[in-house]
This record gives structure tokens, sequence and C-alpha cells, in this order.
């Protein structure tokens, strides 16, 4: 792709996600969305494979209807109560239009079946920012809107999408599917506690998204798009192999690293909230994620020669690591010590 249709892209990307989480009206964080989306397109499809003009063609008939919901979300708050402003969203039945229209937006369960298709079109650096960046905006009109929805619908979708995250990944072998499948199991612990402490929703996004890009930089600097590839990459690079299996154990929540803190959080206060059976199902369903990050994990580490794999083997390379790897690395390993700090921050 040419780099400056690349800049005019992702400074779009980065001007429709400002104008979305600092709007007060409706039909700015909108106009927001809409950027966005026109944006991702371009480098979704730029490789002109067909899978990629399908992937891109499936994102953009998805997200305009999602954000058409959101238009008539906000017209109909607006006509009831002639407010505009995205905090005083008081209809209920706009309450659950937009509820829907996020879901989709986001990939939340029952409106999830677009995300892994698109993502496994998608080159794995456009995976990355579907999976992190463009997930930002719409969250944060949750967390803008998170005193006017239902808690019961959202609690539903929560559990939902951790159950069906975590099931539909057992069978995949194509990386960037097993990923959309994490991203929608991480987004029901989000949602779960969006209405009862919206700023952990933010905190376990935040550490989702530096997990997550660790995962897919990893994935990228060592080539690899699928099981079998993974098991040959151990020769190749094995620095890289071990840092990937240290960021998917954080990413499946085991402590001391660092994606147990937001687990360990939300499980604290949804227990404060009288909702320890929800606290019980949601911990219980974490576990088939567990399973197949492990799965990633024995694939990238333990599968050590001789071992049957139709791929060629790869000869070592001793180029250095990419120190944004290494950063975000040591972040998603190392932050839970400090997670008094951050409770007191929240």
């Amino acid at each position: 792709m040419n780099p400056q249709a690349k800049l005019i892209f992702v400074t779009s990307l980065l001007l429709g996600t400002t104008i979305t989480i600092s709007s007060n009206h409706w039909v700015m964080a909108w106009t927001g969305l809409e950027i966005n989306t026109l944006a991702i397109l371009p480098l979704i499809s730029k490789s002109h494979h067909p899978r990629a003009i399908e992937a891109a063609t499936k994102y953009f008939l998805v997200q305009a209807t999602a954000s058409t919901l959101v238009l008539f979300s906000s017209m109909t708050n607006a006509w009831y109560t002639g407010q505009w402003d995205i905090t005083q969203l008081t209809h209920p039945t706009s309450s659950l239009i937009l509820t829907a229209a996020i879901s989709m937006k986001l990939g939340l369960v029952p409106f999830h079946f677009w995300f892994p298709e698109v993502l496994q079109g998608s080159p794995i650096i456009t995976g990355l920012l579907l999976s992190t960046a463009m997930k930002f905006p719409p969250i944060t009109l949750l967390y803008m809107t998170s005193l006017s929805l239902n808690p019961t619908l959202l609690t539903t979708l929560a559990i939902l999408s951790v159950a069906l995250g975590g099931w539909m990944g057992l069978n995949q072998t194509q990386t960037r599917k097993i990923m959309a499948f994490s991203s929608i199991s991480h987004l029901g612990w989000m949602a779960i506690i969006l209405i009862y402490y919206p700023k952990l929703t933010l905190l376990n996004f935040y550490l989702y998204a530096m997990m997550t890009a660790a995962v897919f930089l990893t994935l990228n600097s060592m080539k690899v798009l699928n099981l079998s590839m993974l098991m040959t990459a151990w020769t190749k690079a094995p620095s890289l192999s071990t840092i990937l299996l240290l960021t998917l154990l954080s990413l499946a929540g085991l402590p001391p690293l660092t994606g147990f803190l937001p687990k360990w959080l939300i499980i604290q206060e949804l227990t404060k909230q009288d909702m320890a059976p929800a606290a019980i199902i949601i911990s219980l369903l974490s576990l088939l994620g567990l399973f197949f990050y492990l799965r990633l994990a024995y694939c990238a580490t333990i599968t050590l020669p001789p071992h049957t794999t139709n791929h060629m083997k790869q000869w070592h390379t001793n180029k250095p690591i990419n120190p944004s790897i290494a950063v975000l690395t040591t972040l998603s390993i190392m932050l839970l010590p400090i997670s008094p700090m951050l409770a007191t921050i929240i």
C-alpha cells in the first residue's frame, strides 16, 4: 500500500476515535464511528485476496447496520426526551436499541458471527487494530451510558459471550480466529461489570489491549498463521516463542501474571454486588478459554522435534526482538504487584 494512503487511513482512525470519545452529542459520536469504519476498510482489503474483500464487505455491512441503530436509538431518545446528550439516554427502548447496536459493533454474542471471519480475512496488524483500537470508541459510548443500560440484559450477553467465545475457540487451528474468540470472551468480562463499576471495564480493556497487542506483534514477527506453523517456530525464534507462552498465559488470567488482575477485581466486585452466582458461572466458563490458550502455548513451546508436521523447519535467526514487543510483554507479565495502586486509582 502507498505510504501516503496508509498515513491518511491511520490519521483518519485516530481522528474518528478522538471525535467519538470526546463528543457529548450523539451525531458527533456517530460521525466518529463512521470515519473509523471507512478508514479501516482499505486496511482490511489491501491484499486484494478474495477472502480479504469478503472480510471488508462483511465488516462494512455489520458496522453500517450498527451505526444506523445508534442513530435510531439517539433519535428515539431525542423524540421522547428532547435530549441529544450522550449521558441523557433515559428512554428504555433507546437503551435497548443502543445495547444491541454497540454489541454488534463490538462483536458480543449473539452479534458475534462477523468478527472471526473478518479477522481471518485481515492481515495480522489490521487484525490487531480490529481487536483493540476499533473497540475503544464503542466501549466509551457504553461507559458514558452505563447508568441507563439494562443490567439483566448485559449480564446475559456477557455470560453468553464468555461461554461461546471459549467454546467456539476450542476447535480452531487458525491463530487469528483463536484471537477473535479470545476477544469475544474478554468482552464478556468487560460487559458484566459495566453497570456496577464502569472504570473496571475500562481497566480491563486497557490490559486486554496491551496483552493482545503483545500476542499479535509476536505472531507477526514469527510469521505464524496457524498451529502447524507455530509448531516449527521454536527452531526459528526461541525467545519469541517463550514470550508468546508467557503472554498467552497472562491472557488466560493465570496468577501471578497481569491478566489475573482484571478477573480478580471483577469477581470481587460482582461478589460485593450480590452476584456471586454470575461470578461463579463466568469464572468456570473462562476455563474453556484457558484450554485453547494452553493449546497455543503447548504448540509454541512444548512440541519440540521430533514431531509430525508437514511444514519445513525454519532457520534460526539472530534478528533482535522488536522493542515494542519487549515492552508490551514485560507489562503483560509483571503488573500484578502494583494492583493495590491501580485499585486506589480506579
